[in-house]
């Protein structure tokens, strides 16, 4: 669904084809407001709702990057669908964009431009990516609006790298942490959640006692919006009984108040700093679908687990523990083809006397 704008703001479309945004109370006097997505909106809608002066707004000529974003964000189902969290990001990286070449004409935007950029991140590769699929969605679109006659994300690479993402905790970590944070705390039942239940931090900041049912928990995810369905155990089940609480949230901070996902990120690494863990909540969800994947579950069962929405992520894991499984039945078949092979020589060993074989050989 579109994004539902502010109280007395109402969108428009010019002749040309472009949505212009006003404030305006009943049949009172209209007042002009940036696109909800420009920076100096927020601004420019506080002082319309007070009766302040308004803020001049910048024109925004068609054909300009801004332009294109403008509408992207306004009038997408792609970007409608995203998750706030993705939208967020997105919007950060792109005001750092805008800041440089808002006003650039779409024109200038070639394949070797946008390579250009995305060589540029190539230190920190996760933002070159990052980066990459917001110019994809962006101009992806605007082909296919026909507002670009190009997209000019075709054929960029990104930079090749290797990484394995956050570190995953280990069994020993798991166990450093048990030991230093006694069931009861706060810190302890997230670990927990995000080791049994595999769940993530933005989760886990939300996850409160109306989302469980005989002993099932059930969770529409924050990331991918994607429900999450588990069992809890029974150890998992006394923790949180045993953890007090003022309201619905599983986990609160100490003043009783539910959690935000980046402070809680903050939170659980000092805590794991005082267990002498070095690892994040990321890690640990991991190590959570590592032992999923030992143990046997499939890629569609992760999928539904850890509330994945692609594929190619679930097999990270399946294909990890199948290669190791499918190598060490791959030797095993060879030590038994080898042994239908009939040796030239005799082997040393029970019922082979060397010496004797030694003695044969000389006669020969």
């Amino acid at each position: 669904m579109p994004r539902k704008l502010p109280l007395h703001v109402h969108k428009q479309k010019t002749r040309h084809g472009k949505w212009v945004f006003y404030f305006r109370i009943g049949k009172g006097k209209r007042v002009r407001l940036p696109a909800p997505t420009d920076p100096t909106f927020k601004a420019a809608y506080t002082a319309a709702l007070t009766g302040g002066a308004p803020l001049p707004v910048p024109k925004v000529y068609e054909g300009t990057l801004q332009w294109l974003w403008d509408r992207y964000t306004t009038e997408s189902a792609k970007w409608a669908g995203y998750s706030p969290a993705t939208q967020k990001q997105q919007r950060l990286i792109m005001d750092k964009v805008l800041k440089k070449a808002a006003r650039s004409a779409l024109t200038t935007f070639t394949q070797d431009v946008i390579q250009e950029a995305v060589d540029k991140r190539h230190e920190t590769p996760a933002l070159a990516a990052n980066f990459l699929k917001v110019m994809r969605g962006l101009f992806g679109w605007g082909k296919r609006m026909r507002a670009v006659t190009v997209d000019p994300t075709v054929g960029v690479e990104l930079p090749a790298y290797k990484t394995d993402g956050f570190p995953a905790w280990t069994v020993e970590d798991v166990k450093k942490f048990r030991a230093a944070h006694e069931i009861g705390t706060p810190e302890r039942l997230a670990m927990e959640l995000m080791l049994l239940a595999g769940l993530r931090r933005s989760d886990v900041v939300v996850v409160g006692r109306q989302h469980i049912q005989d002993r099932v928990l059930s969770i529409d995810t924050a990331k991918t919006g994607a429900r999450v369905t588990v069992e809890l155990s029974e150890d998992l089940i006394k923790i949180i009984d045993a953890t007090p609480r003022r309201g619905l949230h599983l986990v609160e901070n100490s003043l009783g108040k539910p959690f935000v996902k980046e402070s809680f990120g903050n939170w659980f690494r000092v805590k794991c700093t005082e267990a002498g863990v070095t690892k994040s909540a990321h890690g640990l969800r991991k190590l959570s679908a590592t032992l999923a994947a030992e143990g046997g579950a499939a890629t569609h069962q992760l999928l539904a687990q850890y509330g994945w929405t692609n594929l190619s992520t679930a097999e990270i894991y399946t294909k990890g523990v199948d290669r190791k499984r499918l190598g060490i039945e791959a030797s095993r078949i060879v030590a038994d083809q080898i042994g239908n092979i009939e040796f030239p020589h005799p082997i040393s060993g029970e019922g082979i006397n060397p010496k004797k074989a030694i003695k044969t050989k000389a006669k020969k």
